[in-house]
């Protein structure tokens, strides 16, 4: 009698320990999923910023040695990597500023308009992200040698504006999904023109939008390889710089100015996010 007391005790404990375990899990799985995914996700750049402090032997920059603020302390000491990182910066800068005002007109047109050809504009908007990247280059590759274009600093340009347009629609029209339409009409209701209604009233709706689609072009922009090494000619780009020192051995600047890099995006988001918190509050 007393073991088979014992025995259903013990089945009870082991049930009620599964059903605490099941509903810990149930609880915290969603949270355990997500902290493994951003540890596997920052682990690359966390090997970035370690090695930017290493004191290699020799030209590579793959096993520790010692620790060294020398790299820091002299960014651009690697031939050729300064006149590599303003290129791109170059590039990057004013490919988001074209690619901006014209994927926000296009947004805004898409999304409020109704005219013909609305739907194949979307597909050919939609088109260069869902083609490869190296089609698309080699796509571009041949048009400009069709038409007799030097590849140069400009074909790149040409080339970063077309990519990041897509972007930029795609960003802008999720930022127009369910706009509140009756702040224009009251706006205009009020004596305002089309335009001062736009500055003063949709522009700073949408602008968190905006400035969200501006980074995306930036970042897509500063670290495209493919279709920038098919368009090149003899202009090096960062990209292109590390591809072409990783077969004689990447320095440790590199490191640092990618360290550099990720840092001023991490602030300008947080930036953005604490201005919207205030504006939200305000």
């Amino acid at each position: 009698m007393t073991e088979t007391t014992l025995s259903g005790q013990g089945g009870r404990s082991t049930g009620t320990f599964r059903q605490r375990t099941g509903r810990w899990l149930s609880r915290n799985a969603l949270y355990a999923f997500t902290v493994a995914a951003i540890v596997y996700l920052m682990l690359p750049i966390a090997v970035m910023i370690i090695f930017s402090f290493n004191d290699p032997i020799g030209k590579s920059n793959f096993t520790w040695v010692a620790f060294s603020l020398d790299a820091w302390l002299n960014p651009f000491g690697a031939l050729g990597l300064q006149d590599a990182l303003f290129a791109s910066l170059r590039i990057a800068f004013i490919s988001t500023v074209v690619a901006t005002v014209l994927g926000t007109l296009i947004g805004l047109a898409l999304t409020r308009y109704q005219f013909r050809g609305r739907g194949a504009t979307n597909l050919f908007i939609f088109l260069p992200m869902a083609t490869p990247e190296i089609v698309l280059g080699a796509s571009l590759l041949t048009m400009f040698v069709a038409i007799g274009q030097p590849r140069n600093e400009l074909t790149i340009l040409i080339a970063h504006i077309m990519f990041n347009i897509s972007f930029v629609v795609v960003t802008v029209r999720a930022r127009l999904a369910g706009f509140p339409r009756h702040l224009e009409e009251a706006a205009m209701d009020l004596g305002a023109t089309e335009w001062v209604t736009f500055w003063k009233v949709t522009f700073p709706l949408i602008f968190p939008g905006i400035m969200a689609a501006a980074l995306l072009a930036f970042s897509l922009s500063i670290d495209d390889f493919v279709i920038t090494n098919f368009t090149a000619g003899q202009t090096v780009t960062f990209p292109m710089y590390i591809y072409g020192s990783y077969r004689v051995g990447v320095p440790v600047q590199v490191n640092v100015i990618g360290t550099i890099i990720f840092l001023t995006a991490v602030g300008a988001v947080l930036a953005s996010t604490v201005l919207q918190r205030r504006d939200r509050g305000a």
